[in-house]
């Protein structure tokens, strides 16, 4: 085995905790990387790591920097700014496309990207994000099942269940025709989902839709008042669709980005195999 720091071709700054990268698909969007310097390319997988609105990418990245020693992982924190078109714009990515911007191909492009710089193989990866990197999530499933091993959706604002009644967002009856992707519910079935949410979080100011707001369509608030309840309908909904997904409920705890990633990273544990993990 010879692992990337043995390797030779790669530079301090290349492994470990690594500076923002402009994508090479739209340099409007950058990442950073936690490379493990002891990784075995041959044995290499990827978790993408998807920021809430806050956007703090780096921060996130590092908290998921022990899973990806113990398991072999390179962690990819994209950075998808507020202010592309519109300077009052925070939403962008949450609903995978904003004007001609599809932000699920984006992360695909990353992915990419970082698999053949570091010579690794990633036709399937993991996939966590939390508040509107769970929006992002979720709906990443939706188009792309056949790309992810697992995924860990924590505490979304706005959910899309799986509804072939209604329309994109609240529903994907019209998924193939916007997105181009039908609904592969056996692959679906086949990736390891978890569902998480503090059991505290109660607050609705940032999640409740009103007429004129930019996601605003009829039904935007029908999954529930507070994030409980609408993890609660799209863990219900997935259930529905014979989707095993696990559904940790936190007590006590509000919207907090740490305690939720401590859910996802149990979650990863398991999903990776406890044979692999140090002591």
């Amino acid at each position: 085995m010879t692992t990337l720091a043995e390797a030779g071709r790669f530079s301090a700054y290349d492994l470990k905790r690594t500076p923002a990268t402009a994508c090479k698909a739209d340099q409007r969007f950058s990442y950073c990387l936690y490379v493990p310097p002891e990784l075995d390319p041959a044995k290499a997988r990827v978790l993408v790591a998807i920021h809430g609105t806050e956007r703090d990418n780096a921060a996130l990245r590092d908290l998921f920097a022990p899973l990806a020693e113990r398991h072999g992982l390179i962690v990819i924190a994209p950075l998808f700014p507020c202010g592309i078109d519109d300077p009052r714009d925070r939403e962008n990515y949450k609903y995978i496309e904003y004007g001609d911007i599809r932000f699920d191909t984006l992360v695909l492009s990353m992915v990419d990207e970082v698999a053949e710089r570091y010579g690794i193989g990633a036709d399937r990866f993991a996939l966590f994000g939390f508040s509107g990197g769970a929006h992002f999530a979720h709906r990443f499933l939706y188009l792309h099942p056949q790309r992810l091993d697992a995924v860990s959706i924590c505490s979304p604002g706005s959910v899309t269940l799986l509804d072939e009644q209604r329309d994109w967002w609240v529903g994907v009856a019209d998924m193939e025709a916007r997105f181009g992707r039908w609904l592969d519910l056996p692959s679906m079935r086949r990736t390891r989902v978890h569902v998480a949410v503090g059991g505290a979080d109660d607050a609705t100011g940032e999640i409740t839709h009103k007429p004129g707001s930019a996601a605003w369509m009829p039904g935007a608030n029908d999954a529930g008042v507070t994030r409980v309840d609408r993890a609660a309908s799209l863990e219900r909904s997935l259930r529905e669709a014979g989707i095993d997904a696990r559904f940790d409920i936190l007590p006590g705890v509000r919207h907090e980005r740490d305690r939720l990633v401590a859910a996802a990273t149990g979650f990863f544990d398991a999903v990776y195999g406890k044979n692999d993990v140090a002591a």
